[in-house]
């Protein structure tokens, strides 16, 4: 494993983790919910295996359908923060909405981020342009992330068309390509 990965390794960054995704009758509800959770929770375990930094951002928004007082926005229990890992609330659908992470990630050198989770179509989408414009380096990880469904047409071909706009602000990864047998990242 090159050494330069346990030195400066990748931050992950798991965008909006949350109950309110996966729960069934929900506006929101994502539809390959269990695939992306079951990824999500594969990257998590790789990067806390290894010690490396992981972020956490939850959406609370002030809009009736993202009530910060209903357990909806709680995380999913198999993903949520443990001790010494970041925790960003962010009002807009970028992460750089919080004064916290905008504050934090502005003061990081070359920062290197790889981003997973729900809300392709907001959150991520909103990241990695604002981080593309701060000089941040983003990189999504593209079965480990997921999007509401859309109002009419086909889920999968609205990801798609959600993932070509963030590949030209981001580099855009399978998990299989950015985990090797080793468990080396390739970065």
């Amino acid at each position: 494993m090159p050494d330069f990965i346990h030195d400066d390794p990748p931050i992950l960054v798991c965008a909006d983790l949350q109950v309110e995704y996966l729960t069934p009758g929900r506006r929101h509800v994502i539809l390959d919910g269990d695939a992306t959770t079951s990824r999500c929770l594969e990257l998590l375990t790789l990067w806390r295996d290894n010690l490396w930094p992981v972020m956490h951002l939850k959406r609370i928004a002030q809009a009736a359908w993202f009530n910060p007082a209903s357990k909806l926005t709680d995380w999913i229990v198999e993903l949520k923060p443990r001790p010494g890992e970041m925790t960003f609330e962010h009002p807009l659908p970028s992460a750089y909405s919080s004064a916290r992470f905008a504050d934090y990630t502005a003061n990081m050198r070359n920062i290197r981020c790889v981003l997973l989770g729900f809300s392709l179509d907001e959150t991520v989408l909103a990241t990695v342009v604002d981080g593309f414009h701060r000089s941040h380096r983003y990189q999504v990880v593209a079965d480990a992330v997921a999007c509401r469904h859309p109002g009419h047409g086909d889920a999968a071909t609205y990801k798609q068309s959600v993932m070509n706009v963030i590949g030209n602000f981001a580099t855009i990864r399978p998990s299989a390509e950015l985990i090797r047998t080793s468990g080396a990242i390739a970065v």
